[in-house]
């Protein structure tokens, strides 16, 4: 017999109740402090043990310890601490190690459980964002055929007519003889306000002749405000939200938070090409071409005198805000991941992008076909980028506006740039012969949105609570 803690036969053998042998003297040093069986781990004590009957050898008396027994007794003494002590090393390295290779075992399935999850995340966002979703039918009852490959023919051809009209007499174009100044900018005070329109209005359209101006809110309708008259002439139910507004003419165009978008007036059409909300509106240059962008990650192309959507096409962020560049070659949509992306309108394809840092709030070309600003969500600062560079160079400018910016709005000679939120309006001017920028006036009128009237002589805001002011 040996003794399963020292390896060496017992001089005082006992047996556990797991049938294992000990010397004596160790078992009972080990239970006085664990009070467990040192191989099992079972609960043992002094009194579970069970002598074992084997021939004895008497043991002389112990020796002093100046002779060499007595230090052969010592050392045996010591031999049988150190035994005891390995034998409870060994089993806890022995659990260490069960314990590690369990926690590495869990871990890993973790890790597996946890890329497949992110994986099947991801898959299931690009499917969604990809869901086609059937458009809704004109006034006409005519189904609308999504194509993703690019404008049909007519529509091209329109654009490129646009695009050779505008483009060629840009940079030489004088600024007209009746166009406001500084000095009459600075004097803009408060000319009228309205009562209380919708509640929630976030957008704002003022036709060519600055006298209507397209207004909604979140209750869903839509209403047609006379400056002059300083009421509602007309109003429409849209059904949902309003998140964006322009004029077709002499026909109101909104954007709705279920995804429609409809035409009112006389030749009334409802587009529902979005999955989710429709965030933004832009007419194209020729007057045809609608666009509108949306939580889905998509921006759509209409034709609007065939009445139908003609083109669709996906990025990899919600977008935000819609604009076409003032030639009308150009589109360009702002995202949720602060991208700015530019898409040549003919064909969809992507043609550059520009990182804002942030959510874009909002976006607008200047008339000079080189500039164009845009707004971080909740941001202070007004940046304006080069479309000739690329990177941080491209960062031409950064206006800072000392509030809150919600909505921008260039005058069409490029020279004053209105940025208003809910702490107030300040209108800033480009100087062309000094490149430089100053702040021309301040005023503690809050906006979501604005445009300039004719000549830019008048500015138009709406507020939160559906308030039209007009400055001028």
């Amino acid at each position: 017999m040996l003794c399963s803690i020292s390896g060496e036969a017992p001089q005082h053998p006992v047996a556990s109740k797991s049938g294992n042998v000990f010397e004596k003297r160790l078992i009972e040093a080990y239970i006085s402090e664990n009070h467990k069986d040192p191989v099992t781990g079972d609960d043992l004590e002094v009194e579970d043990l069970i002598d074992l009957k084997s021939a004895k050898i008497v043991t002389p008396r112990p020796p002093t310890l100046t002779s060499i027994p007595s230090l052969l007794s010592t050392f045996q003494n010591e031999w049988d601490a150190l035994a005891l002590e390995t034998f409870t090393l060994r089993l806890s390295l022995q659990q260490t190690r069960q314990e590690l290779t369990t926690a590495l075992y869990q871990h890993d399935a973790a890790v597996r459980v946890i890329a497949r999850l992110t994986r099947e995340r991801d898959e299931a966002r690009d499917a969604l964002s990809k869901v086609t979703i059937g458009t809704g039918s004109a006034s006409n009852g005519d189904a609308m055929q999504i194509d993703s490959q690019g404008l049909p023919e007519e529509l091209a051809a329109k654009v490129d007519a646009a695009q050779e009209r505008l483009s060629k007499s840009r940079r030489k174009r004088p600024v007209p003889d009746n166009w406001v100044d500084a000095e009459t900018v600075e004097k803009f005070g408060v000319a009228s306000v309205s009562k209380a329109l919708y509640s929630g209005a976030t957008s704002l359209a003022l036709d060519e002749a600055g006298k209507l101006v397209i207004v909604g809110g979140s209750e869903g309708v839509v209403g047609i405000y006379s400056i002059a008259e300083e009421k509602v002439q007309q109003s429409y139910k849209a059904g949902s939200t309003i998140t964006d507004a322009v004029w077709y003419g002499s026909q109101p165009v909104v954007s709705t938070a279920s995804g429609a978008v409809k035409v009112f007036g006389e030749n009334e059409m409802t587009f529902t090409s979005h999955a989710g909300s429709a965030n933004g509106l832009a007419l194209h240059p020729s007057g045809d071409i609608l666009a509108s962008v949306g939580v889905d990650k998509s921006f759509v192309f209409y034709d609007l005198l065939a009445a139908k959507a003609v083109t669709q096409v996906y990025t990899d962020s919600g977008l935000t805000v819609a604009a076409f560049h003032p030639d009308g070659h150009l589109f360009a949509a702002g995202g949720t991941d602060g991208q700015i992306r530019m898409f040549h309108v003919k064909t969809g394809q992507h043609a550059a992008t520009f990182d804002l840092g942030g959510p874009v709030q909002d976006l607008v070309f200047s008339e000079n076909g080189i500039w164009f600003a845009a707004v971080v969500a909740g941001s202070n600062s007004v940046v304006i980028f080069d479309l000739r560079k690329e990177g941080e160079a491209a960062k031409a400018k950064v206006l800072e506006i000392g509030g809150q910016v919600d909505t921008i709005k260039w005058d069409y000679t490029g020279q004053f740039l209105a940025a208003a939120g809910p702490g107030g309006l300040t209108i800033s001017q480009y100087t062309k012969s000094s490149k430089s920028w100053s702040d021309v006036i301040s005023t503690a009128v809050p906006a979501t949105a604005l445009e300039w009237g004719p000549e830019a002589r008048t500015l138009a805001t709406i507020n939160g609570d559906g308030v039209v002011t007009v400055l001028g």
